[in-house]
């Protein structure tokens, strides 16, 4: 048994949790989210908790244990209050601005770069600071590593995007003869 499977996991006022045909659904005040569940594994709404067991003790439910009690948690918090990335720009002319529902990266390349935010996803730019908010910290993570994945910071100067808790390996660089 998971030690994270076996936590209970708290129900904040305002969020309502639902069970229905193989999935789970969270409702709050900042929006709604469901996920489809493993036949492996059974979710109990109680008293403003949700309790994760397993159907059997075989290596794939207890494997599955944790994953549904971590995924379940994240949806609880992420409707009560969302999760936030925020990235920044390094480089000399490197800018990006939000337009409608998307960002407009202009990062060293000869065109500029028109990235769609995903349903879900908003985002914030100040200055060379890029704060994106979401409800599914799976989607937020995977939308922030592809926009890092654009111009990733190169290891002599540190030039391109990175989250700001990230910290870059610089290189020496060539040393000029004498």
């Amino acid at each position: 048994m998971s030690r994270i499977g076996k936590k209970p996991i708290p129900i904040p006022k305002g969020v309502e949790v639902s069970i229905s045909d193989g999935s789970v659904a969270v409702k709050g005040p900042k929006g709604s989210i469901s996920r489809p569940t493993h036949p492996k594994i059974g979710i109990e709404v109680g008293e403003g908790s949700v309790l994760v067991s397993v159907a059997d003790e075989s290596r794939e439910s207890r494997s599955l244990h944790g994953l549904y009690g971590a995924l379940i948690s994240n949806m609880v918090s992420g409707v009560g209050k969302e999760f936030e990335k925020v990235l920044e720009i390094v480089g000399v002319g490197y800018r990006a601005e939000v337009k409608d529902q998307s960002i407009v990266f202009n990062l060293g390349f000869s065109h500029p770069i028109n990235f769609a935010l995903p349903e879900g996803i908003s985002a914030a730019i100040d200055k060379n600071k890029i704060t994106l908010l979401g409800i599914d910290k799976e989607l937020l993570g995977r939308t922030a590593a592809t926009i890092r994945g654009l111009r990733p910071p190169e290891p002599y100067k540190g030039k391109g995007l990175r989250y700001t808790d990230e910290h870059i390996r610089k290189k020496a660089g060539k040393t000029g003869a004498k």
